[in-house]
Formats: C-alpha cells, structure tokens, sequence
C-alpha cells in the first residue's frame, strides 16, 4: 500500500524534509507539532498553556487534512522540556480530547526545536470502508 502524505494551510509547513502527516496501513501519523502559527510560521507568545493551545489546534488541523478527528486518535506522544509543566498541558490536552482516550506517553527532554516548551504527536485510526 502506497504511502500519502497529509497536506493544509492551516496548520503549520513543514520546516523540513517531512510531511505533516502520513497515511500509512490504515493509520495517519503525524509528525510532531510545536506552537507554530500557521500564518505567521512564528511561536505564539505564552506559556506551557498557550503553547500547547496552539499545538492542538495545529494538528486538529491535520487530523481533519485526513478526514479523521480526536475520537479516531488511538496514541499521543507528549514531548515536555519540564515535567513540572504536566498538570497544566494535561488541562488544555483533556479539554480537547474530551472523551477521547488514546493511549499516551509524555517525557521529558533536553530540547526541542525553537525552543519550545512541548511538542505533541499522534497516530490516528482512518475509518473503514463498509
């Protein structure tokens, strides 16, 4: 099965070589979000809140590039440059998923790119043909 890579306008480009998202086996990956904005391709001013704001309307963008939403999210991995900031992504990221309730991992690391405080990425189940 050919791959296919997900493109819109209203979520950030890419500001490499990868897509923002890929189609593969059933399934759309995502490629990681930051708090990009989508027209001004700059950060969005704020904190750990804003920030992860920004990364869900981001690739809520891309989920629907594919025709998928967050009840079709079945894993998210959750990148923190400190675990001290959870509690507060973990508000916005149960506002948005709502009843939704894919699998998650979040760790933290050393940097991440423009140095951001997080960055968020999901795989998402596409639906079957009946």
């Amino acid at each position: 099965m050919p791959l296919k890579s997900v493109q819109t306008d209203k979520a950030p480009a890419a500001i490499g070589p990868y897509a923002q998202g890929v189609v593969a086996n059933g399934f759309l990956f995502t490629a990681g979000q930051i708090a990009l904005d989508p027209v001004t391709m700059q950060i969005v001013e704020g904190d750990v809140v804003a920030q992860t704001e920004q990364i869900f309307r981001n690739l809520g963008a891309v989920l629907a590039a594919a025709g998928v939403n967050w009840t079709d999210v079945v894993k998210t991995t959750v990148f923190l440059m400190d675990m001290r900031d959870f509690p507060r992504m973990n508000e916005v990221y149960a506002r948005i998923v709502g009843d939704a309730r894919p699998a998650r991992s979040t760790v933290q690391v050393s940097g991440l790119p423009r140095g951001v405080l997080v960055e968020i990425d999901v795989v998402a189940a596409l639906p079957t043909a009946s």
